[in-house]
């Protein structure tokens, strides 16, 4: 397989496994509405980078490894789903914004940095425990740990640049106003519904088997 057909083909298997809802989703649909376009984009970027971690130890072909563990499953099953829980009981204690026109006092939403933002994106996708599973087949089904060094860079980089637009296109979308003012006076709502969605996966990771 030529670098080319190696790439479309990637383009076509990783675009709808960036697309299947899961955690990155989730956690980038509530930064977004939550805390607006720039957090939005911070956690996209995030994610992106975390994607490194599982290109890294597939190309050295540590994926095989961690697939067959059921201990190094298991410590990563623990560790996401531990994480996924954190980032969901924060959504649900999220809290309305403060609106001084009605006269309602409430607290005010706490401002995130942009390196929280990231780390938070980092994160999620590092430690979601069913990226060992996925990068192994993709790294021993359709690519080669034979390929040239420079191949598997090259198609690494393309997988970080395909996740970064496509959750970057979900910011895109959550930020138009037209879009977002329908959401910014049910923001902690939503925020509460997604940080329920979050511990859902999380007890779904938890509780599952490793096969």
């Amino acid at each position: 397989m030529d670098l080319l057909q190696g790439l479309l083909l990637i383009t076509s298997i990783h675009l709808l496994a960036a697309a299947s809802p899961g955690p990155d989703f989730v956690l980038v649909s509530q930064q977004t509405l939550l805390n607006g376009k720039k957090s939005g984009f911070m956690v996209s970027i995030g994610i992106a980078l975390g994607l490194s971690v599982h290109i890294v130890y597939s190309t050295l072909g540590l994926a095989a490894v961690i697939a067959n563990s059921s201990a190094a499953l298991w410590t990563i099953k623990i560790i996401g789903g531990c994480y996924l829980l954190y980032l969901g009981i924060q959504g649900l204690r999220s809290k309305p914004k403060s609106n001084s026109a009605d006269g309602v006092t409430v607290q005010p939403v706490e401002k995130h940095s942009s390196l929280k933002s990231l780390t938070k994106g980092f994160l999620c996708n590092a430690f979601n425990p069913k990226a060992p599973i996925y990068f192994v087949a993709l790294f021993t089904v359709v690519l080669s740990p034979n390929l040239p060094t420079l191949h598997l860079v090259i198609y690494g980089i393309w997988m970080m640049v395909l996740q970064l637009c496509w959750f970057s296109a979900v910011v895109i979308l959550l930020s138009r106003p037209s879009v977002n003012r329908k959401f910014q006076h049910l923001s902690h709502w939503i925020d509460r519904v997604l940080g329920g969605a979050m511990v859902l996966l999380a007890l779904k990771v938890l509780s599952s088997k490793i096969h």
